[in-house]
């Protein structure tokens, strides 16, 4: 038996799918602070190794539950003595590094609201997110510091690891705070996390998670992740997106697993090294990092710990699942989430998995396939992706924004579905196969990239008239940002201009929102009401894809770093 805390779940690992589902009942506290209730009680009841992180380096750390139950009582209590309060948003830009799961669980010891960013985000993102948050409190290192040069009046608690004049010196400030804290009352619906993601229009989206969410996400970790105490997983999502809560920081954690964290870049050999190395025994990585190891002599490396492989972000061929089983003896179990809600789609140990398929719903979940009237759909129709509500795991709502938070909603005799946006078929056995979006949202090797971010910043460019931005199919990244651009006058289409529209790009936004493919058009396609038909461009795009692979073409990407010039 699995001790997690909840009087209704009692496996032995063998259950069924159907078994799990029926015997299922939701036991939220009323009450819930993850920083004492998890890492506080693991500490007290089965200390145990928490954290080993690693950089490219070579250096090493490693924490038990009982030491980060220190250091986070020690940064509750740093901020505090700032004037943070409950409530209080923090900002949390921080890479892979230890700091960065201590500062998370530190602000939830006293019931702040911490919000994580990549360090890749611009001076412009991150001004967004603070003014758009009314963050009080910041916390990056000192090579980000200067992001902040316009803010430093309009956030009153600034934080630097590392130091840096004019913030609190992070370091020293710790070593003096205290080690005993009191920690806040935390409500069940009380705000505790908020991610920012990329919609199809204007800028990110504030979602907001309560306590809830954050006691909710165990079940995943538990029946997807499938994860003990003492366990060892490395999931390599960025430490800005919801990926990193579910299956960094509050899934395995709430299971007493250890998370393994790598501050490096990306090399397929030294992936296989460090899983060797760490005796990794769960995998989660998406599709696009998967692909790129597969290709590596995987024979050649120890993984004889590793039992599970687990992906999600995007969708993964059946023919890389067969070939990483085929590789390593382990399947890649695919899940399917979003940020309003985490993981609500799984496959679990034990049971049939059908590559290509996300699974099916989780525990506790209901999602269905639904049609415009909000009506589940039977077998082999395509339809909206819904998730029936209430539900713990959903979102409090969007910050600050009542209107976009109603309009998800879909309200039907069958109870009010929250849409997803996303396009599926359910099949007889009832396993959920995505069909796409039904917005314009870009997936890109797991990244969220919103088509007006990159429109925009392509539009400040001297060289552009108009532009649109649409996903193009890939076969490694699943889609590639790809721009229709149109030139003004005195300005000619070439590889030269695509590299410097993708180097502007690079500098106004997040780096990985750039467009790997440039097309030149003299004019965009429209709809009949005058707007830029994206709709057109992503048909145009996938017949191209799909003649490409009748071609025999398959094992070419769609596009490549330096742009596409259009005859």
């Amino acid at each position: 038996m699995r001790d997690v805390w909840s009087t209704n779940i009692d496996l032995d690992g063998t259950e069924s799918y159907q078994e799990i589902e029926d015997a299922f009942r939701w036991d939220v506290p009323d009450r819930f602070n993850f920083g004492t209730d998890v890492v506080d009680r693991w500490a007290r009841e089965r200390d145990g190794l928490a954290l080993i992180w690693e950089n490219h380096a070579g250096e090493e750390r490693r924490y038990t539950y009982s030491e980060i139950a220190a250091l986070t009582n020690r940064f509750g209590n740093l901020l505090r003595a700032h004037g943070v309060k409950k409530g209080d948003r923090v900002l949390v830009i921080l890479p892979r590094i230890p700091e960065w799961m201590i500062v998370m669980v530190g602000a939830l010891k006293i019931g702040a609201v911490a919000i994580p960013g990549i360090e890749m985000l611009t001076s412009k993102d991150i001004a967004y997110r603070v003014r758009n948050s009314g963050a009080r409190a910041v916390v990056c290192r000192t090579s980000q510091v200067e992001k902040f040069a316009d803010l430093i009046d309009e956030i009153p608690v600034r934080i630097a690891i590392g130091g840096a004049p004019d913030w609190v010196d992070f370091d020293a400030e710790m070593d003096s705070a205290s080690i005993d804290l009191r920690p806040e009352p935390v409500e069940r619906e009380d705000p505790a996390v908020m991610y920012y993601t990329s919609g199809s229009t204007g800028y990110p989206k504030g979602v907001l998670h309560a306590s809830r969410g954050l006691y909710a996400w165990r079940v995943s970790a538990i029946h997807w992740l499938d994860l003990r105490p003492g366990e060892r997983i490395w999931c390599t999502a960025d430490t800005g997106w919801s990926k990193a809560g579910t299956s960094v920081l509050f899934g395995p954690w709430s299971c007493g697993a250890c998370t393994f964290l790598y501050d490096g870049p990306f090399d397929p050999k030294h992936r296989l090294r460090l899983l060797q190395k760490h005796r990794i025994t769960v995998y989660c990585a998406p599709g696009t990092e998967l692909f790129r190891i597969v290709n590596e002599d995987i024979g050649g490396y120890d993984l004889s710990a590793l039992r599970r492989t687990i992906s999600g972000g995007e969708s993964v061929s059946p023919g890389l699942a067969e070939r990483w089983e085929t590789a390593t003896g382990t399947r890649i179990d695919e899940g399917y989430g979003l940020t309003e809600s985490l993981i609500v789609v799984i496959n679990i140990p034990g049971e049939p998995v059908k590559y290509g398929s996300m699974g099916r719903p989780g525990p506790g979940v209901r999602v269905e396939v639904v049609d415009e009237t909000g009506t589940p759909l039977p077998p082999h129709r395509e339809g909206d992706i819904a998730v029936l509500t209430p539900n713990p795991q959903m979102m409090l709502g969007y910050w600050n924004d009542e209107e976009r938070t109603r309009s998800c909603f879909r309200d039907s005799p069958s109870g009010r579905w929250f849409i997803t946006g996303d396009r599926a078929e359910r099949d007889e056995d009832g396993y959920l196969w995505f069909r796409g979006r039904s917005d314009d949202v870009i997936n890109s090797a797991g990244y969220r990239i919103g088509p007006l971010e990159v429109e925009n910043a392509l539009l400040e460019h001297p060289a552009v008239i108009s532009c649109a931005v649409i996903g193009s199919p890939d076969l490694e990244r699943g889609e590639i940002v790809k721009a229709f651009v149109v030139l003004k006058e005195g300005y000619e289409p070439g590889d030269a201009l695509s590299r410097a529209l993708q180097e502007h790009v690079k500098s106004v936004t997040a780096p990985y929102k750039y467009p790997r493919a440039i097309e030149y058009l003299d004019a965009l396609p429209q709809t009949i009401t005058g707007k830029i038909s994206r709709k057109e461009l992503r048909l145009r795009e996938r017949a191209a894809a799909d003649g490409a692979r009748q071609a025999g073409l398959a094992g070419q990407p769609a596009g490549d770093d330096q742009g596409r010039v259009r005859a």
